[in-house]
């Protein structure tokens, strides 16, 4: 049941007037869902499209399929989601690939076929991780199917919210996360106009995905004049929702409460005590396009990239921290002293039998001249022992000088030899970008990676495939340090921006500063992987060398910035070298 929450298709609810369980109830025998839009839903809350696209649906009848049905050799059928407005969903299988998919079917003459499948194919250009991907899109045998991801990992925030608003942190995360998405696909031309919490999952790993770009609309039949617009209050009543567990309209959706009726908009924080004044805000401006909200007057935002920019401006909020748990009191045994390996008490009561005392110490004179005896003795042993040892001693002190010889031990007594060495920081003299494919990241920032200011860095572009960027993306990316002279190096220490999935790095000892020099012509000292913020490399021995190439050829995904998108990327500060 979770995995069908979690990665159900978003097109069946209409406008989330009624909640996820009250649908569920109405699922028929075989899994499917009953349309909704006749038994749920008044003419007066369809909007012109649904009302105009029902009518044009209703003689086209949903395919009647069943499960174990194969398309295209490959694609199993395995439960129906949805069946609604001449279209159905599919819980499948790619035999091929061996993986869970879903699938959406409709007729091949359905009015809404040939837009369906456009906005299946442009959606799978643009090939973001952060939209769950179109697989296929086919028009065979009569039918028009489009094969999508399969999530079974997420939740729904639809499920998120049910247990109750989510904290500060998540709800930025949320906000800053899809804003950044939509932002980017309105720069590609495409817009979702279906922006529900169905619509948007959250991985185990708490990253955000949204599905159905552009294709829940066409499956719907939705429009707009103002795509940016309704995209972005889409995300507004998003984050509304996440901050107060209810829908910022009237009437009820999605499993949450609507607003009371004649009060109109308020602000999150008048709904709920507690909310985070920021987000709240952010929210409004999200919201009310009509103006500034009262606090602070400040802009409306009325596309998802304003909306982007405003969260970046906003103080970051971080995580909270973790409860400590303080350990377990110290439960003390019940072991009394001197009752170990004592029998147990017999039946009855009866009492173990009691030990024999020890016998007494000797005494009167015979005692008296055994104890002094043995005394003696013991002082003589230890005298002859300090003797034979400081005589060895000696012995040896005169074998390591030699003959001839007038050594004077130091101070402290101890070998300077014996000492151990203290690992030096190496000066960088001057650094220049490594890119033997001819395409630089930032060149003229490759010295803020050693100007001991830990807030400033050389950054790489957003790439838009990784962790690995061979061979999709490049070979690597690095940077060449100058030594001034040649030294012997043993370690380093590689200050990283992003932390997160992996990332690789390497030292070379390189032979100049040239940016085109063949790696292979250079000799690998060191290498490492690290999911923090530090990367420590250590040599096998020390290796003499005056310049030393800093070769990175994997990197974390990182969300969006002031300076680049959300992408897989890193940026380099705090480089020191060691002797």
């Amino acid at each position: 049941m979770a995995e069908r929450s979690t990665a159900a298709v978003d097109v069946a609810d209409n406008g989330g007037d009624k909640p996820s369980a009250a649908k569920a109830e109405k699922a028929t025998a075989d899994g499917t869902v009953e349309p909704q839009d006749t038994a749920d839903t008044t003419a007066s809350e369809m909007t012109e499209d649904e009302e105009r696209g029902k009518k044009l649906t209703e003689s086209f009848a949903t395919p009647e399929l069943h499960s174990g049905h194969k398309l295209a050799r490959r694609y199993r059928l395995e439960e129906c989601v949805t069946r609604l407005d001449g279209f159905s969903s599919w819980r499948a299988v790619d035999e091929k690939l061996r993986r869970a998919v879903g699938v959406h079917l409709l007729p091949a003459e359905h009015p809404r076929a040939r837009s369906v499948l456009a906005a299946a194919r442009s959606s799978a250009l643009l090939g973001d991780p952060r939209f769950v991907q179109v697989l296929d899109a086919v028009e065979e045998n009569e039918l028009v199917y489009v094969v999508h991801e399969w999530l079974p990992d997420a939740t729904e925030i639809t499920a998120l919210l049910a247990s109750g608003p989510m904290e500060a942190h998540n709800a930025y995360q949320l906000v800053s996360q899809v804003s950044q998405a939509m932002a980017a696909a309105h720069r590609e031309g495409l817009a979702h106009l279906r922006l529900t919490p169905s619509a948007v999952l959250r991985t185990s790993s708490g990253q955000y995905r949204i599905r159905g770009l552009a294709v829940n609309a066409a499956l719907r039949g939705i429009t707009s004049d103002t795509p940016q617009r309704t995209d972005t209050e889409a995300i507004g009543a998003l984050l509304y929702a996440s901050l107060t567990q209810r829908w910022p309209y009237e009437t009820d959706a999605y499993g949450l409460s609507g607003l009371p009726k004649g009060v109109g908009l308020i602000p999150p924080d008048q709904v709920r005590a507690g909310v985070h004044r920021g987000l709240a805000e952010l929210a409004m401006r999200a919201l009310a396009n009509d103006g500034a909200t009262a606090s602070r007057q400040e802009p409306p935002c009325t596309t998802p990239d304003e909306l982007a920019k405003a969260v970046a401006v906003m103080p970051r909020i971080r995580p909270p921290e973790p409860a400590y748990t303080p350990p377990p009191e110290y439960q003390r045994t019940t072991y009394q002293q001197g009752s170990y390996g004592r029998p147990p008490a017999g039946p009855g009561g009866a009492t173990p039998q009691s030990v024999a005392a020890p016998a007494p110490p000797l005494q009167g004179r015979t005692g008296k001249a055994l104890k002094w005896a043995v005394s003696a003795l013991l002082i003589a042993a230890l005298g002859l022992g300090s003797w034979q040892l400081a005589d060895t001693l000696l012995d040896r002190g005169k074998d390591s000088k030699g003959p001839g010889t007038n050594q004077t031990n130091s101070g402290n007594g101890s070998d300077d030899s014996t000492q151990q060495k203290v690992p030096q920081t190496l000066s960088i003299k001057d650094a220049r970008e490594y890119y033997p494919d001819g395409e630089a990241q930032h060149p003229d920032d490759v010295g803020k990676t050693y100007d001991t200011d830990s807030s400033t860095y050389w950054r790489t572009h957003s790439f838009t495939d990784g962790p690995k960027l061979a061979p999709s993306v490049k070979r690597g990316v690095g940077i060449v340090y100058d030594l001034g002279t040649t030294r012997s190096l043993s370690a380093a220490s590689i200050g990283l921006h992003y932390a997160g999935n992996q990332t690789a790095v390497s030292l070379y000892a390189a032979g100049s500063l040239s940016s085109s020099a063949d790696l292979s012509s250079m000799k690998m000292i060191s290498s490492t992987r690290t999911d923090g913020t530090t990367a420590r490399l250590k040599a096998d021995e020390p290796i003499k060398t005056r310049y030393v190439l800093v070769w990175m050829t994997a990197m974390p995904y990182s969300p969006g910035d002031e300076y680049s998108d959300a992408g897989y990327k890193q940026a380099i500060t705090d480089v020191k070298f060691t002797d």
